[in-house]
């Protein structure tokens, strides 16, 4: 599975944010769905990203 390059959408009746992903089968076939985030998921993972993007900054600056 791996995000399309679209943009989230948010459902605020459901509070849901859903991400667009591309879904890769063993027979090598694709399909699109959409991955359903609970505002709790959404939270976590924008901490997670933004210790993996600045992470990556710090790894960028030490190799200078």
């Amino acid at each position: 599975m791996q995000p399309l390059k679209r943009d989230f959408i948010y459902d605020h009746r459901a509070q849901q944010a859903a991400l667009p992903v591309q879904i890769h089968h063993e027979d090598g076939g694709t399909s699109e769905s959409l991955l359903v985030l609970t505002p709790g998921q959404v939270e976590l993972y924008h901490i997670q990203l933004e210790q993996l993007i600045k992470s990556r900054e710090q790894a960028k600056e030490r190799q200078r």
